[in-house]
């Protein structure tokens, strides 16, 4: 499970763009996590895709949930 994920860097952490969220019909402006050989990933709202979704970050002395717009 999630082997595609294995060796992978993040390069940068950034929200979509109101183009790009039109063109999805998404309401909603998910992070998207950029990793350094060009591929990405994006939460989303459930499996068929119909919005951006939200995710929860925790580490030993806090979580923290990132929320979308």
């Amino acid at each position: 499970m999630f082997s595609e994920l294995k060796g992978k860097t993040i390069a940068r952490v950034e929200r979509l763009t109101e183009a790009e969220c039109a063109e999805m019909m998404w309401y909603k402006k998910p992070v998207v996590i950029v990793f350094t050989d060009g591929s990405y990933m994006i939460p989303m709202a459930d499996d068929e895709g119909n919005d951006g979704g939200s995710i929860l970050y925790q580490n030993k002395e806090q979580s923290t949930l990132i929320y979308t717009d």
